[in-house]
């Protein structure tokens, strides 16, 4: 991927801001902070790519290897984000709108992160 410049961190920050300012505003709009709870799982959401991806280590000579470790992090990650998604019926509908709305934002540019700003291993 071409490297990142300065107007991608502008503009990945600038989505992230409105991510978290639409987190914040589902819960002081309507006096009920639980969906700050998101703000959580949303943090810890991408360890289990970033563990998994470190533990895989794939080698040189054998590029077909399995890739199942990858995969449960995968899998893992994809949990602790529909579970951040998923609300009861503790808070109001469009406090739940906006606090999904910001927390998918919140994780797409962490996601957009770390494709704009992997480094390539030459060998």
């Amino acid at each position: 991927m071409a490297a990142a410049g300065l107007k991608t961190i502008i503009a990945l920050s600038f989505v992230l801001a409105i991510g978290f300012l639409l987190v914040i505003l589902s819960s002081a709009l309507w006096r009920n902070y639980l969906p700050l709870l998101v703000v959580a799982t949303y943090v810890v959401a991408p360890l289990p790519n970033w563990i998994c991806g470190r533990c895989s280590n794939p080698d040189d000579f054998m590029e077909s290897s399995g890739s199942a470790v990858v995969d449960f992090g995968r899998f893992c990650t994809g949990f602790l984000v529909v579970m951040g998604v998923a609300h009861c019926d503790l808070i109001r509908v469009p406090a739940m709108a906006m606090s999904i709305i910001g927390g998918l934002l919140i994780y797409g540019t962490i996601i957009s992160f770390t494709m704009f700003f992997q480094e390539e291993q030459d060998f």
